[in-house]
């Protein structure tokens, strides 16, 4: 019942998307959107199909998607920790506060030169770049989470003895965990949007670097929308490996009868 359930919805979700490429498709080919620049979904994807078959396209992708990974990791390592902390404790909140809601101000690509001048050319300025691209949905998402847990579950697990530490892990971490999903998905998605500009900037390999070396050389303004698709293709899956491992954390979350 729950795999035909699934199919029921995946099929709506794929149909949705169809149709919005037919209309897409559509648009472009009757005339409806010209003289436009943007082409058509057929083009784009026969662009994939080719840029598919090039070995540095994938090397390109590999090294972007390390600085992610290496980015993102580093987000949630530093993000969550201190999300509870400030969220749980009163006096560091008002405190780190102010401090927080002033840095999280700072447009990020405009820190690239000044990490260029601490760290040099290299990897480190960019990686520090999308980890604070990630950081500020995880954090300011596990603070929120934290500070609206249940009262009366808190109060409840206080009155049979627990500590404090065992109200965190068994009370606040459980209801916490939707808000802070919801802050590493839309985390990955700001990621993704700061990702080829930084490394037009700053980078030497990557697929901004592919993407401006192609344009530099004269090539189809369809390469930037073809990567766009790619783009979005991956942050795709990226979102629905995260709500798959949300469902199983969720699974954990009813043993605690949290959930």
């Amino acid at each position: 019942m729950v795999k035909k359930e699934y199919l029921r919805i995946l099929t709506q979700r794929l149909l949705a998307i169809i149709i919005f490429l037919l209309i897409w498709e559509i648009a472009i080919r009757t005339g409806l959107m010209y003289p436009s620049p943007i082409p058509p979904p057929s083009s784009i994807f026969y662009n994939l199909k080719v840029l598919a078959s090039k070995e540095i396209f994938w090397e390109c992708t590999l090294i972007s998607l390390q600085r992610v990974c290496s980015g993102y990791a580093l987000a949630i390592i530093i993000a969550i920790p201190l999300g509870f902390a400030v969220g749980w404790f009163r006096t560091l909140e008002l405190y780190l506060d102010p401090l927080l809601q002033t840095l999280r101000q700072i447009p990020l690509l405009a820190l690239l030169p000044v990490f260029i001048i601490f760290f040099g050319l290299g990897e480190t300025p960019i990686i520090l770049i999308i980890m604070l691209t990630a950081m500020w949905w995880i954090l300011l998402n596990t603070i929120s989470a934290v500070k609206n847990v249940d009262p009366f579950l808190v109060k409840t697990a206080r009155s049979v003895g627990a500590s404090q530490l065992d109200v965190l892990k068994k009370v606040v971490l459980p209801s916490a965990v939707p808000s802070i999903f919801l802050g590493l998905r839309y985390a990955y998605t700001e990621v993704m949007l700061v990702l080829i500009g930084v490394e037009m900037l700053g980078a030497r390999a990557g697929l901004g670097v592919f993407v401006s070396s192609h344009q530099h050389h004269g090539q189809n303004h369809i390469l930037m929308y073809s990567i766009i698709v790619f783009m979005t293709m991956l942050g795709v899956i990226a979102n629905y490996i995260l709500v798959a491992f949300e469902r199983r954390v969720c699974r954990w979350k009813e043993g605690l009868e949290i959930c």
